[in-house]
This record gives structure tokens, sequence and C-alpha cells, in this order.
């Protein structure tokens, strides 16, 4: 095998574990301009999270309530504290600004949900990936 090919393999070997990370799944929900808050959009998405599922860290346009629909989320906002898992039925805030450091699935085995709803400027990108 030549040192190149060697090169190659290896750098795929250690990408590995990042590729075959479950990732979310996000669906539409609902978009809707405020006609009482001209120039902010509200913006409802379902984040499904399969078995070990997670999102990398990022932040978000605008102000977000999140609210657990299925399963069990862990979540570390930078605004909010420590890593905490909630449950069907549980929220949280994430103000402008805050960076969502972890958002997973708390679960190895079953899947889990939350809705996600935005009130962001319109045309805003709801989700930017954070600079690892």
């Amino acid at each position: 095998m030549t040192m190149r090919a060697t090169m190659i393999l290896s750098l795929l070997l250690l990408a590995a574990p990042a590729l075959a990370q479950p990732k979310s799944e996000v669906k539409p929900v609902l978009s809707q301009a405020l006609p009482n808050v001209p120039g902010q959009t509200l913006t409802a998405v379902l984040v499904s999270y399969p078995p070990g599922g997670k999102s990398g860290s990022h932040h978000h346009a605008g102000s977000v309530f999140a609210y657990v629909v299925s399963g069990h989320i862990r979540s570390q906002v930078s605004t909010l504290g420590p890593v905490k898992v909630y449950g069907p039925g549980e929220s949280f805030f994430e103000a402008p600004g805050a960076t969502h450091l972890i958002s997973e699935n708390a679960s190895t085995s079953e899947p889990a949900s939350l809705l996600a709803v935005f009130v962001a400027p319109d045309g805003a990108t709801l989700t930017v990936p954070t600079a690892q």
C-alpha cells in the first residue's frame, strides 16, 4: 500500500465514528410572519432524535422555546448552566445569542423529539453550527 493510500485510509478510519453518529431530523411545522411584530417570523419545527442521536453545537437567530414531546433530551445551553435532561412535557428557553452546547437524545435505545418554536428576523438562518 502506498503512503498516500495509507494516509487516506487512516483519515477515513478516524472520521468513521463521527460519520456513523445518528443525526437529528428536523421537520417544519409552521412559519408565520408576526403582524404585531414587523420584521419577525414565528417558526415551529419538530426535531426528532433517533436512539443516540444528537445535534452539534450551534446557536439560533432570535429566541427559541423548546418543548419535549417524547423521550428524554440531554441539553446544555450556555446561558442556562450545567447539562440537564428534560422529559416529556418539560421545556426550556434559549435567549438570543446563547450557544446550544449539547442537544441529544439521552437514550441509546428509544427515540426522542422536541418542538422548537423560534421568533427570529424574517428570512434569518434559524440554526447556525458553532465553529469547533
